[in-house]
């Protein structure tokens, strides 16, 4: 347990050397704690290796070098502040733990893994501090991890997934080292959004995540993955602008500062539901040795309590501040219902559904099912009867920031209980409902606690606990007309 005698410098000893933190808000944090070496030199594109151990207390309060990065692309980086720290050792992460005065061990855990595309985000996004878990009695952990090419590049001389590599070793630093901040490593929750619940259910499908986790939270991203012949291609075309094959050895030579350059020229201009080419996990055959969406459905971590859900519109993040909800009309709608095989009777249900809507809206409505609610009710679906529970939410609080309703990212200022942060308020605005936000938050408290968050879980009846607007509600089987709309549906 860590050493909390020291008035305002609260210490814990590792397996690599002592830390200091500081204490914060009432609640003990530490930061910036490498859990892997730095990933360059020898080491870049490689897998992540132990870090070097250290003697003295190592200072712990600011936060850790972030990964390579670039800030979002305007609009959205006035609505996604996406801080940058400098530094080679990016391989870091973050506890928060609950005050000196109490002295307590054995505390649930939950390991925060972020989101951002794998190009975008850090632990160090002011939305993510953990205080609040603490005050709880949760530990909170979040994490860094290589982004872009440099994690998720699919190379002939390199491991693949060294992004999902990264996680894994930090999966494995919280059970080596979390007793000593007061946290149960046998009571783990994963929980990350969008490409952090990718990369969560990644995970789940994988091996070698064996026992590292009790339960897993999924927000706003569904199980994918590729073979690496489909998924290689952005790395290809980062490689030709620069001139260089696409090997590790050659891109190892490459200037950082260059090679974020060339990667933000390819993966630029797009978004997660209109396309572009992008970084994707792939099915490598030994991390992950098959598809994450088969692994699960077949039964991989049927035993790990689950809790998932999407926002009500999502896709509004993406469509509405750079007006292509303006720009896509009824034949736009037309040609993409074609591409992606959208039957007509279902659109015709979307359409129903939303009176007055125009084509883009119905288009980021179908999208957002097809790509995470749909996905997500048929991994509930196939979890039915498994020893694990399974939960869904939904999150349809409304921002009344830019029209952009309940869309992506929205809900993480109230899981987090962030609301008073400026940067939170970016999205939320500065009057989102701190009641609605006590409701969710203690939601993932009680699921990471003891695995249920309040309400019933996956069953025949699909209940779904819908957060806003207004107070929330258990609905069972919302909007379960368009659900049925998407084959293996229709029943």
């Amino acid at each position: 347990m860590a050493d909390i005698t020291a008035g305002t410098s609260p210490r814990a000893l590792t397996v690599h050397g002592t830390v200091r933190g500081a204490v914060e808000r009432g609640v003990a944090v530490f930061r910036g704690i490498p859990y892997a070496a730095e990933p360059v030199g020898a080491l870049r594109f490689r897998a992540p290796a132990p870090p070097e151990p250290w003697t003295g207390a190592r200072e712990t309060v600011a936060y850790g070098p972030t990964a390579p990065k670039r800030p979002y692309a305007p609009p959205l980086d006035r609505l996604l502040p996406d801080p940058a720290v400098p530094g080679d050792g990016c391989l870091n992460l973050n506890v928060w733990t609950p005050s000196p005065g109490r002295g307590t061990t054995g505390l649930p855990v939950l390991v925060w893994i972020h989101g951002g595309s794998l190009v975008h985000g850090s632990s160090a996004v002011p939305v993510y501090d953990g205080s609040a878990f603490a005050r709880d009695g949760v530990v909170l952990v979040s994490v860094n991890y290589r982004l872009g090419v440099e994690g998720f590049g699919v190379l002939p001389d390199a491991p693949a997934n060294r992004g999902l590599l990264d996680q894994l070793a930090a999966l494995e630093w919280v059970r080596d080292n979390i007793a000593a901040f007061g946290g149960d490593p046998d009571r783990v929750t994963v929980a990350g959004e969008s490409a952090g619940a990718v990369s969560v259910a990644a995970l789940l499908a994988s091996p070698r995540s064996a026992g590292l986790l009790r339960r897993a939270v999924l927000q706003s991203g569904a199980p994918a993955a590729l073979p690496p012949a489909a998924a290689r291609g952005t790395t290809e075309l980062i490689a030709k602008r620069l001139g260089v094959p696409a090997t590790a050895a050659a891109l190892a030579a490459v200037a950082p500062e260059a090679l974020l350059t060339a990667q933000t020229e390819v993966t630029g201009g797009g978004n997660p539901l209109t396309g572009r080419h992008s970084f994707q996990l792939v099915v490598d055959g030994e991390l992950l040795p098959h598809d994450p969406v088969e692994a699960l459905h077949a039964g991989a971590s049927a035993g790990i309590d689950l809790l998932m859900g999407t926002n009500t519109e999502e896709y509004r993040l993406w469509f509405v501040p750079g007006g292509l909800t303006e720009r896509i009309g009824a034949l736009r709608l037309r040609l993409a219902l074609l591409k992606f095989r959208v039957p007509g009777a279902t659109a015709r249900v979307y359409r129903a559904n939303r009176p007055g809507a125009a084509p883009g809206e119905i288009l980021g409505a179908l999208a957002t099912d097809l790509l995470l609610r749909v996905p997500l009710n048929r991994l509930a679906d196939a979890r039915t009867g498994a020893p694990g529970a399974t939960y869904l939410y939904e999150f349809g609080w409304p921002t009344p920031v830019q029209r952009l309703g309940a869309c992506h990212a929205l809900e993480l200022g109230f899981v987090f209980d962030t609301l008073a942060h400026p940067d939170t308020m970016a999205l939320t605005g500065p009057d989102a409902p701190q009641e609605l936000a006590d409701a969710m938050h203690r939601a993932w408290v009680d699921f990471a606690t003891d695995g249920d968050p309040g309400w019933p879980s996956w069953d025949a009846r699909r209940p779904v606990t819908v957060f806003g607007p207004g107070a929330p509600e258990l609905v069972l089987a919302p909007r379960d007309d368009e659900l049925r709309g998407w084959r293996p549906y229709r029943r």
